[in-house]
């Protein structure tokens, strides 16, 4: 059996590494690309759409990865929030303008599906494609979701790629409906409910 991946939070100065990380899980994502439909816009839009969206966890130490940047989840804690301004802003620069209205509007609904209570909200995870299968996704959740866990506080995520559903069932989210917006691809909002000492 394989050793356990050891996680922990990337460092202000790893920024790029665990960006790229990101970049590279969502390569074959449904949402982006449906964005950026070449390779070329994926990898120059994912990655400026990855700091705004995500960027706020490395200042808060909840960007979680593993020792060899294969695996990355960049959690918000309550009070620590996506920068919508300047995602939408890369998106109108980005994406290809036949998808944008679509874009833009499922993003707006995903908002509304957003807890009002404090939570723990998961924007960003993803596991190099050279990498996957080795359990690093897994090992991503288990260790965010302690801490939530531990602050007695709900999780949150939407799922972009209907193949993640079942492992993000596998760490107790639930499903709170679907998102759908014109020839966007179905994005399924999750809710995970603390758990308490085992």
């Amino acid at each position: 059996m394989s050793e356990m991946p050891e996680i922990r939070s990337a460092t202000l100065d790893e920024v790029d590494e665990t960006v790229a990380c990101i970049v590279a899980a969502f390569i074959t994502d449904p949402v982006a690309r449906f964005a950026w439909t070449s390779p070329h816009e994926h990898l120059a839009g994912m990655n400026r759409v990855t700091r705004a969206f995500g960027g706020g966890s490395f200042a808060a130490g909840t960007a979680f990865i593993d020792s060899t940047f294969s695996a990355a989840a960049l959690w918000m804690p309550p009070g620590v929030h996506p920068d919508g301004e300047e995602n939408e802003r890369v998106f109108r620069e980005t994406a290809r303008p036949a998808h944008l209205d679509d874009l833009l509007q499922t993003f707006e609904e995903m908002d509304g599906w957003h807890p009002q209570e404090p939570h723990w909200y998961l924007p960003l995870v993803g596991v190099d494609p050279h990498a996957q299968g080795r359990g690093l996704g897994g090992a991503l959740m288990r260790h965010a979701l302690a801490q939530s866990d531990a602050a007695g506080l709900p999780a949150y995520l939407e799922s972009s790629n209907p193949r993640n559903i079942s492992l993000y069932r596998r760490h107790g989210f639930e499903a709170l409906g679907e998102i759908q917006v014109g020839a966007g691809p179905l994005v399924t909002p999750m809710l995970r409910s603390p758990r308490g000492p085992v």
